[in-house]
């Protein structure tokens, strides 16, 4: 098992032609630009240069321009891939994960192979495997609070982990922005986004 900011598309051969399983989990782009300009900033080699203001650093972001590619076709490639072949890609939301961790446990257990008997269900197993997995859990442990992998901090990975916290951030305007560009980037694909400007009210 590993994890990786790869597209899709750059994915090793290796992956793709093998028996590998793909959980993708994508998030609303605003927290995404948020979540990572905070990881950039708290991780920057050179401590003693000042971060790209968030209004530059947004515009790059609609731009396209960003470590791994542009946002849109990070997301399309892993959603045409999981339309192409369901059983190797699962497409999951993050703010779906937040709204019914449970629901979604079972359905990446599903994904995976591990089918839960309707006893294990019943006993509370998914409940307990949300709660193992949960952010706080996760957060709390000691290899996340003291660890770290080459220079960077475990810490720094677990921030707030909360839906919407973009708009302690971002302006209305800003939003409009991002979920036009998204209508236009996604137009035909069947994938679809909640409205970020009403979150914004």
């Amino acid at each position: 098992m590993f994890s990786t900011h790869i597209p899709y598309e750059l994915l090793p051969k290796t992956i793709l032609a093998s028996k590998c399983l793909v959980v993708y989990i994508c998030r609303n782009p605003l927290d995404q630009f948020i979540s990572h300009r905070h990881f950039l900033i708290e991780n920057r080699i050179e401590k003693n240069v000042e971060p790209l203001d968030i209004d530059e650093a947004f515009e790059m972001f609609c731009k396209g321009i960003h470590p791994f590619g542009p946002f849109w076709d990070h997301m399309m490639g892993y959603w045409q891939a999981s339309l192409n072949n369901s059983r190797k890609v699962l497409f999951l939301k993050y703010e779906d994960l937040k709204e019914d961790i449970v629901f979604s446990v079972k359905k990446i257990a599903e994904f995976i192979g591990f089918h839960l008997s309707e006893e294990e269900e019943k006993h509370g197993v998914i409940e307990q495997i949300s709660r193992l997995c949960s952010f706080e859990n996760l957060k709390n442990l000691e290899v996340n609070k003291l660890g770290k992998t080459r220079v960077i901090q475990n810490s720094s990975y677990f921030r707030k982990a909360e839906v919407g916290d973009w708009t302690n951030y971002l302006s209305p305007s800003m939003a409009e922005r991002v979920e036009e560009l998204m209508q236009m980037k996604l137009r035909g694909s069947g994938l679809m986004f909640n409205s970020y400007c009403k979150d914004s009210s």
